[in-house]
């Protein structure tokens, strides 16, 4: 008894390492991640959970992704709530982000409902173009029975769990439909007494466990430090990045990228490191200098090249990680 091979069509995204062609997407601001993400970056319609630890770079994700939404979907709707009361709107405009089509919500969101009723009324009123919400961060909401209670009474945060899967429960789909971006920043915690299996955790339950298309885990790698008439100073952080769960993408993809301060994901460096690793950097159709050495237009031109060289490249790579035909052929 035969089976017949059905040969599948990377370009299609038939192998999960290209962009499934049913799902929109827009750039994460680093051509590298963006292949970790599952080729297209962030999936429209979706939800996406950034997870990590302190100067990680989340806020900058999500501000790199304002900038990329808005870019690609010109009459989509942008909302950023910002919970943790540290946002610096001029900083994060000199980040990338636009504010002229990004709305700051002045009023307070303090709890998962406050959250739900803002969410929902976002979504109501987003068109056929979709839109992002953004919120930064998860672990800064509050529920309502914590706000009620006495503060020296614990509830172990189960309250807020609940209200979280049902917040989820109600939304996914209507969010789905208006092709909203639900963009939630998490922070990691540390599980107590545990011998085996990740040692982290975050807030709000296993909710976003199941319903996030997208969770991706930021880890701190080191300090980029430059020296200058004798005077060493840090300028940037070095960022991995862990795509932990991908359901428009192949899962456990992971990448490095560094982020320079007041500019954001260096994706030059971040695709011309990868290319090195990889040994293709060949593939790259001009000479491309050094990143710190570029002017602003200069640069523009050098992502396209980069870009198109690492998505190239990446494509190859994982065309030799699965199986070239379907278990079940036709």
């Amino acid at each position: 008894m035969s089976s017949k091979r059905v040969k599948l069509n990377p370009s299609e995204g038939g192998a999960y390492f290209a962009p499934p062609s049913s799902v929109r997407f827009f750039s994460s601001g680093c051509s590298l991640l963006d292949c970790v993400l599952g080729g297209g970056g962030y999936p429209v319609g979706r939800i996406v959970n950034i997870v990590g630890d302190k100067s990680t770079g989340k806020t900058l994700l999500a501000i790199e992704a304002c900038a990329n939404f808005a870019a690609a979907y010109p009459k989509g709707r942008v909302r950023y709530r910002e919970v943790e009361a540290a946002f610096d709107p001029p900083y994060a405009e000199r980040l990338g982000l636009p504010l002229d089509r990004v709305e700051l919500p002045s009023d307070s969101c303090l709890t998962v409902e406050d959250l739900f009723n803002d969410l929902d009324a976002f979504v109501s009123k987003c068109g056929r173009e979709g839109g992002l919400y953004i919120v930064d961060s998860l672990d800064a909401l509050s529920d309502k029975a914590e706000m009620e209670d006495d503060f020296g009474k614990s509830s172990y945060g189960a309250s807020k769990a609940k209200d979280m899967s049902k917040l989820f429960r109600r939304l996914n789909q209507k969010v789905s439909e208006h092709l909203v971006t639900v963009f939630i920043i998490s922070q990691v915690r540390d599980k107590i007494g545990v011998s085996f299996g990740r040692k982290t955790t975050r807030s709000g339950g296993r909710a976003l466990d199941f319903y996030a298309s997208q969770v991706l885990y930021l880890a701190h790698v080191g300090r980029l430090k430059r020296t200058v008439r004798g005077v060493e100073r840090a300028e940037g952080v070095a960022i991995k990045a862990l795509c932990d769960k991908n359901k428009v993408g192949l899962p456990f993809r992971e990448c490095e990228f560094p982020i320079l301060f007041a500019f954001g994901v260096d994706d030059v460096t971040a695709g011309l490191d990868w290319l090195k690793e990889v040994k293709a950097l060949d593939e790259l159709e001009e000479d491309i200098g050094r990143p710190d050495k570029l002017d602003g237009r200069a640069y523009a031109q050098a992502r396209r090249v980069v870009a198109k060289a690492v998505k190239k490249v990446w494509v190859e790579l994982e065309s030799s990680f699965v199986p070239s035909f379907r278990k079940y052929g036709e």
